[in-house]
C-alpha cells in the first residue's frame, strides 16, 4: 500500500511539473539563448520558465505551445541577433525595430522562419548584407529593413515572395544594381502584390531596368531618390497605372523624361529634382490628380513657364528651382484653388511680377528668390509669405527692410496641440517621404485624427500632442508627437508593447501624409526592484558608507592632483569632465552650453536617420531644439584630430563673431568626456558637396561668383571687424557652407587663431591646415598672416573653376592651372579643357578671364604680393556688378505696384491703394 501511494505520489509531481510548462521546450531555450547575447532584456525574461503560461515581455501570441509573436521594439537591447532565433519556427511576427544598439549581421537561419508573415528590423544597428535565404519566407507581406546600416546588394532572391506587398530597405548602405529576373535567377519585378518599394537613401547604382515595371504590377509607392541611379528612366514605368507617388530625386539620372509618363492617371507625388534630366520640360497635362511637383535643379532646355501647368486643377505645391524658367510669370500659374506653395526661386524671371489673380484661399508660399524681377503687383487677398531677395526689385528703398526682401523662413516650427505634460511621456518622429501637401497646417490634423482613431481602440487612455515639425533636406516631414499616460506618471515595458505599437501600416493614416513610419526615441523604463533585493541593497550600502568614509579624504586630495594634471593638458580642465560649470570654463557671448541629455533627447540619441556627415573631428548630426530650431551638432569622436584646444579655441571665437557669411554659433557641450558644438543648420551642405555633384546643387557661373564674394566677405570681417582679429588657418570648400538661399557661410573655427601683441599681425605658429590649401610661404617661414587666408581662397575659386579638388592623386590644382593658362587665348584662358562642364552648359562665362587673374594674384608665392581679403572683395564685387550689367542691358525700373498705382515713392498715393493693414506693414512695421 506504502509503494502504491509512493508511486502516485510521484506521478503526481511529474505530472504537476510536466503540465506546468505550456511553451515547447525548443521555444523556450531559443528565447533563452537570445537573451543571453543581449543586455536590457525585459526583466520577466528571468522570472518565469514558460513565456506563453506565466507572459514574458514581447511574447505576446502563442499557438499550440508555440511562440507566434514577437514584439521587442523600443526596449533597449544591445547585442546581437543569434542564430537561434531560426529555432523559433512557429514565429508569424517578429518585430526588434528600434534597438539602437542591436548590431551586428543579420543571421542567414532567419530564412528558417517560413511561416513568417511580418519581419520589422527597423531602426537598428545591423551591418552586413541582407541574407538570401529570406527569398525563403514565401509567407512574408511585410519587409522592413530600414534605417540601419545594411550594404552589399538586394538579394535577387526577394523576388520569390509572392505575397510581398511592403518593401521597405531605405536608409541603408547597399550598392549594386536593381535586381530583375533572368533564366535563372528572380527579381523585383516579380512582386505583383508588392505596393510600396522603398529603396531611397542608399547607394544604389546603374540603371533602372526597364523589366523592373510591368502592367501586372499594382504598386503605389516608388522611393528611388537619394541614390547614384544613372542613364535614362525606363519609358515602362508609364506601364504601373496603379502608381501614387515617385521619388526619383536626387540620382543622376539623364536624358529626357518619358512621354508616357502621362499614362500614370492617378499619380500625385512627382518628384524628378536634381538629376541632370535634359530634353524639353516633360508634359504633364493628362496628370489631373497631380498635387506636389518638384522638377528642380536639372538641365531642361530654357523655357516660359509651360502653359500645360494650367490644366492640373488640382495642384497644391510646385518646386522647380534652378529651371532655366525665363520670361514674365505668367497669370494661369495661379490658377489652381488648392494651391498651397510655390517655389520658382534661381530662375530668370524677369518684368513684373503679378499676384493680382490669386484665386486660392490656402496659397502660403510664394518663393521667387534669385530671379530678375524688377516690379511687382500685390494682391489685396493674398497676404501671406512672399519671398523676394536677391531680385533687383528688392533695391527699391521701400521694400529693402520689408518680409518681402529679407530671408525669414524658418523650416521648423514649435506647436503643441494638447499642452499635455507628464513626467515621463513617450515621444517619436512620424517621418514621411512625400507628403502631398506643402500647407501643413492641413496635414496636422489628418496626423492627429488618425492617432485618435487609433487610441480610441485600446483599453487605456493615452493622451498625446504634437509638438513640432520640419521638412528636412530630403524633403521628408518629420512630426514630434509625445503620448502621456493618463492614470501613470510613466509606461511599462508592457504598455509600449501591447498598447503603443504604432505601425504607420496599422494606423491607416490619410494619403496627404505618405508614407511614412513612426520612430520612436528611446524611452528610459523605471524598473521595479525587489523587496528582498531593496534589502540587501540597503544592508551593502550601509557597509560601503564605512568604506567610503575611510577614503573620503585619500579621494579628495587624488582629485585635486588630478584636476592639476588634467588641466595642463586640456583647456577645459575640471570643467565639465567633473560636472561643474565653474573654474576654468570659457567665458563665451551668446553661446549656450547644453547638456549631454538635451543633445541626446534632440537627435534622437545621436540616431543614423540623423547623421548629416562626418570627417576628422567625428559626426555632424541634425537635431531639433525645443524651440523648434534645426541644429547641426558636430560631435567629436575618439582619436580626433580636433582635441580640446581646438574645441575651447572654436566656441571661444564662433562666440564672439557674428555676420551673415560666418557660421553661427548656437552652443556647446564638454560633458563626460563628448566634445560638442551646436551650429545653426546650413540646408545645401558643403561647396565641395556641389562642385563634386554630390549634392545633386548645379552652380551656375553667377552662383559661383556669388559664393566668391560671400565667402570673401566673411573672411574680412574675420581680419578687419573681429576684436581682436581672427585669422582661420583652414580655409577650402568643404569649411564653405550654402544655406537654402545658396548664400555662402565659412565654418569650423578649429585652427584658427586670434591676432595679438603683432603690430603686423604676423608671428610664428607651428603649421596646421589641409593639404592643398595651406600657403607654401607659411610653410616655409612659419610666419601666420592674414595672407595666408587669401591664399587659400584663393585655391578655392580655382575649384570654383574646374570643380576639380585642391588635391586630387598627387597633383595640385594650382600648378595644373598654371601649367595651363594660354594669355593668348581671349575666351577661355586656356583652361577649357579644365573647366566645370556644368559650367560650359550654364550659358555666358563673362568676366572668366578677371577672375582666374583674380585668383592667380591670391595664389602669389610672396604674401606681400598678395592682394588683401579687402580687395578681394572690391573685385569680386565689381566683376559680379559688369556681370549683370552685361546680362541685362535694358533693366526696368524699380517700383513696386499696388493696383493702378502710379508712384511707388508716394505714401499719399500708397495710402489710398491699399488697406489700413497693408499701410502698417510696409510703414509701420517695417519703418518705411
Amino acid at each position: 500500500m506504502v509503494r502504491i501511494t509512493e508511486f502516485l505520489l510521484l506521478f503526481f509531481i511529474f505530472s504537476f511539473k510536466q503540465g506546468s510548462s505550456t511553451t515547447e521546450p525548443a521555444d523556450v531555450s531559443a528565447l533563452k539563448s537570445l537573451s543571453d547575447k543581449w543586455k536590457n532584456a525585459p526583466p520577466s525574461w528571468g522570472r518565469s520558465g514558460d513565456p506563453c503560461d506565466k507572459p514574458w515581455e514581447g511574447v505576446l501570441n502563442c499557438s499550440n505551445s508555440r511562440v507566434t509573436t514577437l514584439k521587442l521594439f523600443n526596449m533597449g537591447l544591445q547585442g546581437t541577433l543569434g542564430p537561434e532565433i531560426g529555432n523559433l519556427s512557429q514565429l508569424e511576427i517578429l518585430d526588434l525595430s528600434y534597438n539602437q544598439n542591436l548590431e551586428g549581421p543579420l543571421p542567414s537561419s532567419i530564412g528558417m522562419l517560413t511561416n513568417l508573415e511580418i519581419l520589422r528590423l527597423i531602426g537598428c544597428k545591423f551591418s552586413g548584407g541582407i541574407p538570401q535565404e529570406l527569398g525563403n519566407l514565401l509567407q512574408l507581406t511585410v519587409l522592413a529593413l530600414n534605417s540601419n546600416q545594411l550594404n552589399g546588394t538586394i538579394p535577387a532572391s526577394l523576388g520569390q515572395l509572392s505575397n510581398l506587398n511592403y518593401l521597405d530597405l531605405a536608409d541603408n548602405q547597399l550598392t549594386g544594381t536593381l535586381p530583375t529576373s533572368t533564366n535563372d535567377s528572380s527579381g523585383l519585378d516579380m512582386l505583383l502584390k508588392a505596393e510600396h518599394f522603398h529603396l531611397n537613401r542608399n547607394q544604389l547604382s546603374g540603371r533602372i531596368p526597364s523589366k523592373l515595371f510591368n502592367p501586372n504590377m499594382i504598386l503605389e509607392h516608388l522611393l528611388l531618390d537619394s541614390n547614384k541611379l544613372s542613364e535614362e528612366i525606363p519609358e515602362t514605368i508609364g506601364l504601373v497605372k496603379t502608381l501614387t507617388i515617385i521619388r526619383l530625386d536626387n540620382n543622376f539620372l539623364n536624358g529626357s523624361v518619358p512621354s508616357n509618363i502621362s499614362n500614370l492617371t492617378d499619380l500625385c507625388v512627382l518628384n524628378l529634382a536634381n538629376n541632370t534630366l535634359a530634353g524639353p520640360m516633360p508634359n504633364l497635362t493628362e496628370l489631373q490628380g497631380l498635387n506636389y511637383l518638384d522638377l528642380s535643379n536639372n538641365s531642361f532646355d530654357p523655357s516660359a513657364v509651360p502653359e500645360w501647368l494650367s490644366n492640373l486643377h488640382n495642384l497644391t505645391t510646385l518646386i522647380i528651382e534652378f529651371g532655366q524658367l525665363h520670361g514674365e510669370v505668367p497669370q494661369f500659374l495661379f490658377s489652381s484653388q488648392w494651391l498651397q506653395e510655390v517655389r520658382l526661386k534661381n530662375n530668370s524671371f524677369n518684368g513684373t511680377l503679378d499676384i493680382s489673380s490669386i484665386t486660392s484661399s490656402e496659397l502660403r508660399i510664394l518663393n521667387f528668390q534669385n530671379n530678375d524681377i524688377n516690379s511687382i503687383t500685390l494682391s489685396s487677398n493674398y497676404n501671406e509669405k512672399l519671398e523676394l531677395a536677391g531680385n533687383p526689385v528688392c533695391n527699391n528703398t521701400q521694400l529693402q527692410r520689408t518680409e518681402y526682401c529679407q530671408n525669414l523662413r524658418s523650416d521648423s516650427q514649435s506647436i503643441s496641440s494638447n499642452n499635455i505634460t507628464c513626467l515621463q511621456p513617450y515621444g517619436g518622429l512620424v517621418i514621411s517621404r512625400a507628403p502631398y501637401n506643402g500647407y501643413i497646417e492641413q496635414i496636422l490634423p489628418q496626423l492627429e485624427k488618425g492617432f485618435e482613431d487609433f487610441l480610441r481602440t485600446k483599453p487605456m487612455i493615452i493622451n498625446f500632442s504634437i509638438w513640432n515639425f520640419s521638412f528636412d533636406i530630403n524633403s521628408y516631414l518629420r512630426v514630434e508627437l509625445r503620448f502621456c499616460h493618463s492614470n501613470s506618471k510613466s509606461f511599462t515595458r508592457e504598455d509600449i508593447i501591447e498598447l503603443l505599437d504604432f505601425n504607420t501600416q496599422d494606423l491607416h493614416l490619410p494619403d496627404a501624409i505618405g508614407p511614412s513610419y513612426f520612430s520612436p526615441f528611446q524611452y528610459a523604463f523605471k524598473n521595479r526592484v525587489i523587496r528582498g533585493l531593496t534589502i540587501g541593497i540597503a544592508v551593502g550600502s550601509a557597509v560601503a558608507v564605512l568604506i567610503i568614509a575611510g577614503l573620503a579624504i585619500y579621494a579628495l586630495r587624488q582629485r585635486r592632483q588630478a584636476r592639476r594634471a588634467f588641466s595642463l593638458r586640456n583647456p577645459f580642465a575640471y570643467w565639465g569632465s567633473f560636472g561643474e560649470d565653474a573654474g576654468d570654463a570659457p567665458q563665451l557671448r551668446g553661446a549656450r552650453s547644453f547638456s549631454l541629455d538635451e543633445l541626446k533627447k534632440c537627435t534622437n540619441d545621436f540616431s543614423r536617420a540623423n547623421e548629416i556627415g562626418s570627417g576628422g573631428y567625428g559626426k555632424v548630426y541634425r537635431g531639433t531644439l525645443p524651440n523648434g530650431q534645426i541644429v547641426a551638432i558636430k560631435r567629436s569622436e575618439k582619436g580626433s584630430m580636433q582635441g580640446g584646444l581646438e574645441f575651447k579655441t572654436e566656441i571661444e571665437l564662433l562666440s564672439r563673431v557674428h555676420h551673415l557669411n560666418l557660421v553661427e554659433l548656437v552652443g556647446f557641450c564638454y560633458e563626460k568626456g563628448e566634445l560638442l558644438l551646436v551650429y545653426e543648420y546650413i540646408s545645401n551642405g558643403t561647396l565641395r558637396d556641389s562642385l563634386s555633384g554630390r549634392n545633386q546643387i548645379q552652380l551656375d557661373w553667377k552662383r559661383r561668383l556669388k559664393i566668391a564674394l560671400d565667402s570673401a566677405r566673411g573672411l574680412v570681417y574675420l581680419h578687419n571687424h573681429a576684436n581682436p582679429p581672427i585669422i582661420h588657418r583652414d580655409v577650402k570648400s568643404s569649411n564653405i557652407l550654402l544655406d537654402d538661399n545658396l548664400t555662402a557661410k565659412v565654418a569650423d573655427f578649429g585652427l584658427s587663431t586670434l591676432v595679438m601683441n603683432s603690430e603686423e599681425g604676423q608671428f610664428s605658429i607651428h603649421v596646421k591646415g589641409t593639404p592643398g590649401y595651406v600657403d607654401p610661404e607659411y610653410v616655409m617661414t612659419q610666419q601666420l598672416t592674414a595672407k595666408s587666408d587669401v591664399y587659400s581662397l584663393g585655391v578655392v575659386m580655382l575649384e570654383m573653376i574646374t570643380s576639380e579638388p585642391a588635391l586630387h592623386k598627387g597633383k595640385y590644382i594650382v600648378s595644373r592651372v598654371k601649367m595651363a593658362i594660354d594669355k593668348n587665348d581671349e575666351e577661355w584662358y586656356g583652361l577649357k579643357d579644365m573647366i566645370d562642364s556644368t559650367l560650359l552648359k550654364s550659358g555666358s562665362l563673362d568676366g572668366l578671364r578677371r577672375f582666374v587673374e583674380l585668383a592667380l594674384s591670391c595664389l602669389e608665392e610672396s604674401s606681400e604680393l598678395r592682394l588683401t581679403m579687402d580687395n578681394v572683395v572690391k573685385e569680386i564685387e565689381i566683376l559680379l556688378t559688369d556681370y549683370e550689367s552685361n546680362k541685362s542691358t535694358s533693366a526696368l525700373p524699380f517700383a513696386i505696384e499696388l493696383g493702378s498705382m502710379k508712384d511707388a515713392y508716394d505714401e499719399t498715393e500708397l495710402s489710398k491703394q491699399v488697406s489700413s493693414q497693408d499701410i502698417y506693414r510696409f510703414t509701420g512695421r517695417h519703418g518705411i
